[in-house]
């Protein structure tokens, strides 16, 4: 889709008969819409008002920032990397400093260089530009669904493994020596998936369709690149531990 048609996207979704009438008496989950391009912002933020979200909108990094501080119910992050003032990529660092909230990066930028750099930095997906809105949707509420509940079913509360004690409810990761290591709701999927069945080998496509909850539609470099984050940090807060094994040309694993 090529951003000309943006203006005719819009136009057709608000014609939706029942576009304020699926408002109504709803409790709109709040998403922060990040971008310098204004035309952009406003096609996101109809699509979102439609899926009954209340979108808060920023022109650059900065602004959304502040926006982001002084907002605790925003649930969720959609952003441009390119932007003035602060870029995406500084905004996402200064986010995870003390939030896991959910986000989106939505960019120009097409390399798989730019895509690992910003999963890397914190981000949970991203999306290249020129972009499908519905992909949009489904990504977000995909992500909001599982950031507002436990990630996998009927398994222990609580895990020991290695070095590690994982916190089903509470999301908390701690080394046996009490260090908190700070993961995104990804990254404690993929860890508490692993972990909750020792010695099974996950491919990467079975990771993503049962963390992200939905068909693996992108690369595999996505969850190669969470679980490597994934590890930086155990081995960071264990002075090297190797929890999360690769087995090569298959997938990845957790032996107790």
């Amino acid at each position: 889709m090529q951003i000309h048609h943006w203006n005719y996207l819009i136009q057709m979704n608000c014609t939706n008969n029942n576009f304020y009438e699926r408002l109504k008496g709803k409790k709109m989950v709040k998403v922060l819409v990040v971008d310098d391009d204004k035309e952009i912002v406003e096609l996101l933020s109809i699509y979102l008002k439609n899926e009954n979200y209340d979108p808060v909108v920023a022109c650059d990094g900065r602004e959304a920032l502040t926006k982001f501080r002084m907002d605790p119910s925003i649930t969720c992050i959609i952003l441009d990397i390119m932007m003035p003032e602060m870029s995406g990529l500084d905004l996402i660092k200064e986010v995870r400093k003390d939030s896991e909230v959910p986000i989106l990066v939505v960019s120009a930028r097409t390399k798989d260089l730019d895509k690992i750099q910003g999963l890397l930095t914190g981000a949970d997906d991203y999306v290249t530009k020129p972009f499908n809105p519905l992909e949009v949707m489904a990504r977000i509420r995909s992500l909001i669904r599982r950031s507002e509940k436990n990630i996998v079913s009927d398994m222990p509360d609580l895990i020991e493994v290695g070095p590690l004690v994982i916190n089903k409810d509470s999301h908390v990761v701690k080394t046996l020596t009490g260090v908190k290591i700070n993961l995104t709701v990804l990254e404690f999927g993929i860890l508490y998936l692993l972990a909750s069945h020792p010695g099974r080998v996950f491919s990467a496509n079975e990771i993503f369709e049962r963390v992200w909850k939905q068909e693996s539609i992108v690369s595999t470099k996505t969850v190669m690149v969470h679980v490597s984050h994934l590890r930086d940090k155990i081995q960071e807060a264990t002075a090297g531990s190797e929890v999360v094994q690769t087995v090569w040309g298959v997938g990845y694993k957790i032996e107790i």
